[in-house]
């Protein structure tokens, strides 16, 4: 199985390679059958990464330690489930892991758009077997999962950490992800070595860009999950060099789906597109190469390996590719369109990108500074959350949201942009002097952001309620059916305002945090503390072994106002094995309230008292209503469109012979 494996991979290299080769002759003299040749060459590359991907689930499933990966991943004690999480628990899983979505990923747009790849972007094919090819090269003579050697009686067990349900999603998401932006790169770079920076390379991807934003965001939230109920911190979020490793490429991603729709609507930000998409999948590299290399100490990146110099040289090259390409298009990029006034939805779009952008680079710069440190002076010099400027940049980005929808393009002029906003204006106002009469001015940045997320939400709403009116009165239907059609005649758009809100809810939920209270204290059996109005007592501690762990938990009863609230457990779980512990935390969620009681059982001492720390967190269940919402806008906003579709089958069309 192993040679099958190994065989597989140097198949997948060579039709990768072949993809490269055929595609770029074909595309350079215009030759159809080898072209046809190339992106079949593509599809057989995923087979054969398919074949490869199988053996090695089938090592996993049969615990076959005489391959050297599955048993540095696994146990013969580990759950089934978990056993299949190993696939990616490791470097040269992970990279297989790349290898098949980007094969499959690549096969499947070119396969949906062969006829507008041959006619006017047949460079298309070759860039991606550019990609394919480093990956499976990587795969077939430098880290190869299919080493073998004598079989163990037993494996290595699997990281602690990624024994959680989250964990089975959270890493093909961000994959997805990661992966995913190679098609806008790989069309948008295509559309450039063609000579034909239209709007149809835009169209052709714009659902494939959709995918992988919607599966990072997706993912960064799953990953805030896990860290939340599996870190054992009371936190979600910590800025940690491989969550923002996942958070660039998307904030890249957003801000050129954003700037995309300009170029749509008035042929401007032709340059400043083909940089969005080129940096977008250069930081989707960037966060593979600290995830896998090494390079970085993180509770999140499992690995250690040698595979960080072909990464860095890989992303170096496709910056120099994408460098190279812009400049030498620069003239083809250019266009007479300017942007007519600084009041307009096109400038608000641009506020928004520069923010984005800003954003971007403030958290690159965090995280290539500690390397950059060590590297010339010999001493790591870490960087903390208050340098990432969230309030400065997140609170205009917040409210941009609002504004942006309420502005005309072209031109607004002062006195209807007023209008529109006094609506929303109010609505926030009035939410801030209730807040303040509640008693939530006590964190001025958390009021502030209360504030504006009154005001985006109401201009969300206010956007909402027009439409469905004018939708109304046009078709003389019910305000359902309005609504209905509303949304459905304009999906792009309805579809952005209910991610927007989502963005709402996840910055109530983070604005919260201000909000909070923390408590550690000794308890014995019988002991009571008190914290946020619940009273704890520890009812004393039990221990269970399970196969591949033993647990220890505090009990704790939970009252308020003289009510029960039932029993909870925190504590840890021991993993022999893999020689760790972990923390296993018990939360209770207050819905009427709107906040968790989290409770961590921090020390176990030999006399049966037990450390406890809690917290309250207010608002945190937003942030993963959130992701919900998101979800939904994202769906909305990938629905197919039969206006789009017949734009691109006008765009495919054949052309002229000269």
């Amino acid at each position: 199985m192993a040679d099958l494996g190994r065989a597989a991979l140097i198949v997948a290299f060579g039709l990768a390679l072949y993809a490269v080769v055929a595609g770029g002759l074909a595309a350079y003299d215009g030759r159809r059958r080898l072209h046809e040749s190339a992106r079949n060459a593509l599809v057989g590359a995923f087979a054969a990464t398919v074949v490869a991907a199988f053996v090695l689930l089938h090592a996993f499933n049969a615990r076959d330690f005489t391959f050297t990966y599955v048993a540095d991943h696994s146990s013969r004690k580990l759950p089934f489930p978990y056993s299949w999480t190993g696939f990616w628990g490791g470097q040269e899983g992970s990279l297989l892991l790349w290898l098949f979505v980007l094969t499959g990923l690549g096969s499947l747009a070119v396969t949906l758009n062969r006829d507008l790849i041959r006619r006017l972007l047949p460079w298309t094919v070759p860039v991606l077997g550019g990609v394919a090819t480093f990956f499976a090269f990587l795969l077939a003579f430098v880290s190869s999962p299919f080493q073998v050697q004598a079989a163990p009686l037993d494996g290595a067990g699997l990281n602690p950490s990624l024994q959680n349900p989250y964990m089975m999603i959270h890493p093909p998401l961000l994959y997805l992800g990661y992966v995913g932006l190679t098609i806008p790169f790989a069309f948008a770079a295509g559309a450039l070595l063609s000579g034909r920076f239209d709007e149809a390379w835009i169209v052709a991807t714009r659902r494939w860009t959709l995918l992988a934003w919607t599966a990072l965001g997706i993912g960064i939230l799953l990953g805030a999950k896990w860290a939340y109920e599996e870190v054992g911190w009371g936190g979600y979020y910590a800025w940690d060099p491989v969550e923002n490793a996942a958070l660039m490429p998307w904030l890249a991603s957003t801000a050129f789906l954003h700037s995309v729709m300009v170029q749509e609507k008035k042929n401007m930000l032709r340059v400043w597109n083909a940089i969005l998409v080129s940096l977008a999948f250069c930081l989707s590299l960037f966060g593979t190469f600290l995830t896998r290399s090494g390079v970085i100490s993180s509770i999140h990146s499992f690995t250690q390996s040698s595979i960080g110099p072909w990464l860095l040289g890989f992303i170096a090259v496709v910056a120099a590719f994408s460098t190279v390409l812009i400049f030498w298009r620069l003239p083809l990029l250019r266009t007479k369109t300017r942007l007519e006034s600084l009041a307009s939805r096109e400038a608000a779009f641009l506020y928004n990108n520069l923010l984005l952008v800003a954003l971007t680079l403030t958290v690159l710069w965090g995280v290539a500074f500690p390397l950059l440190s060590e590297l010339v002076r010999g001493e790591r010099i870490t960087v903390g959350p208050p340098y990432f400027f969230l309030r400065v940049l997140g609170l205009p980005l917040l409210l941009l949201m609002g504004i942006g929808p309420l502005v005309a393009w072209r031109r607004t002029s002062l006195r209807a942009l007023g209008a529109s906003l006094i609506g929303p204006t109010v609505f926030a106002l009035v939410c801030g002097i209730a807040l303040v009469a509640l008693g939530a001015g006590s964190s001025k940045p958390g009021l502030v952001a209360y504030t504006f997320c009154a005001f985006v939400l109401a201009a969300i709403a206010l956007e909402f309620i027009r439409g469905t009116r004018a939708r109304r009165a046009l078709d003389r239907s019910s305000w359902p059916a309005a609504f209905s059609s509303l949304v459905g005649r304009n999906r792009r758009r309805y579809g952005g305002y209910i991610v927007h809100a989502a963005i709402v809810l996840l910055a109530l939920g983070i604005a919260g945090g201000a909000y909070g209270s923390t408590k550690v204290q000794k308890l014995e059996p019988g002991q009571t503390m008190r914290i946020g109005g619940y009273d704890l007592r520890y009812l004393g501690s039990v221990v269970r072994n399970e196969p591949n762990r033993t647990e220890i938990r505090a009990r704790l009863a939970v009252s308020r106002d003289g009510q029960s609230l039932g029993t909870y457990l925190a504590g840890k779980n021991d993993y022999p094995v893999e020689g760790q512990v972990s923390n296993e935390v018990g939360i209770r969620t207050d819905w009427l309230r709107a906040q968790d009681l989290f409770l961590i059982g921090d020390q176990f001492n030999n006399d049966g008292s037990v450390v406890i720390k809690a917290l309250v967190n207010p608002l945190v269940d937003l942030i993963w209503l959130a992701g919900f919402v998101f979800l939904l806008g994202s769906l909305v906003a990938m629905w197919p469109d039969e206006r789009e579709q017949r734009r691109l089958a006008r765009r495919g069309a054949p052309v002229p012979a000269t």
